[in-house]
């Protein structure tokens, strides 16, 4: 046989072992599972909610409830570099904006719970934890306010704002405090908490991958507190953060929103979602007299009922790549 005739014999035994290999990928792969490689190898990703084909199908450990405030862009925003002063004890602005898709600085905010952009911060092994309300510059959209590092360390810096359209966004970056860094032990379960001559206890059960029901009882020297006033629209406002990444999630506060002038007390009810079992940590904001305070719980989440459980969240977290409604 010439030379042309065994080259095309060659190329004809080819075809058919990569049409068998294509074949087989064929049966064994799903269909989803394909287009989903194909769109991701042209780099795009299809709209959920104007794709007519289904999403591959997960198993319920790759199921999850959203979580936010572990990446700085989300919902066609992104929260730009932050300026803070540099090391513990120097005071300087710590000053931010918040960009749309364009780059181009957000001015427009919808005020929710009070305020028009709500910023908390905390260190990664759950101490420092800070929530405050800058201002903003509406010339520059530049939000900006004193600030003061108490301590060295890594912090998770938080954005929570609502824009105008009523979209519910919550953005972060971490920052590096320089100086010797004194971390805290980890954290145990922890229910109960004394604060400013306060003893502040929590109740109820965190059930990973469902809304689980909380309350927290406010006392002072043996008395319930009744006179509770209203904080950020409830007679209380909880944050909860996932030990490991401190992703931010939902809670929602009980009942309608207070009036001023109204009080409550000495229990506060919320219901929150958690994604995972393990450790949350849990910052209750109250204020009595004008004053605010804040109590810090740690809870344990268990599996869902009736339920071989879902994965503990991996102990560490990504950077720069808690939303919850009782701001």
């Amino acid at each position: 046989m010439n030379t042309v005739g065994r080259l095309v014999i060659y190329g004809a035994g080819l075809a058919l072992a990569f049409g068998g290999t294509f074949a087989i990928a064929a049966a064994v792969v799903p269909d989803a599972t394909v287009a989903a490689w194909s769109q991701d190898d042209r780099g795009a990703h299809s709209d959920p909610a104007t794709s007519t084909t289904a999403p591959p199908a997960t198993t319920r450990e790759e199921q999850e409830i959203d979580v936010t405030g572990v990446t700085i862009a989300q919902s066609g925003f992104m929260i730009g570099p932050i300026d803070a002063p540099a090391q513990p004890g120097e005071t300087s602005p710590l000053s931010f904006q918040i960009l749309d898709g364009d780059g181009t600085p957000v001015t427009a905010f919808e005020t929710a719970h009070g305020k028009d952009l709500h910023l908390i911060t905390v260190r990664t092994d759950g101490a420092g934890y800070r929530h405050v309300h800058p201002e903003l510059d509406p010339a520059t959209g530049t939000w900006s306010l004193p600030w003061t590092w108490e301590a060295a360390g890594s912090y998770r810096v938080y954005a929570d704002f609502t824009t105008p359209d009523a979209t519910t966004v919550t953005l972060s970056r971490m920052i590096d405090v320089a100086g010797t860094l004194e971390p805290q032990p980890p954290a145990g379960v922890s229910l109960r908490d004394n604060v400013d001559g306060f003893d502040v206890t929590i109740t109820g059960e965190l059930a990973a991958g469902s809304a689980s029901d909380l309350t927290v009882e406010v006392t002072r020297d043996g008395d319930p507190v009744a006179d509770l006033e209203p904080y950020l629209g409830a007679f209380g406002h909880l944050v909860a953060l996932r030990q490991g990444d401190l992703a931010y999630l939902h809670v929602h506060a009980h009942g309608d929103e207070p009036q001023p002038g109204d009080l409550a007390g000495p229990g506060v009810s919320f219901t929150a979602e958690v994604p995972t079992t393990g450790l949350y940590l849990l910052y209750l904001g109250f204020q009595v007299d004008g004053q605010v305070h804040t109590a810090q719980f740690v809870l344990d989440a268990i599996p869902p009922s009736g339920s071989a459980g879902i994965p503990d969240a991996p102990a560490g977290g990504t950077d720069d790549d808690a939303d919850h409604d009782g701001h």
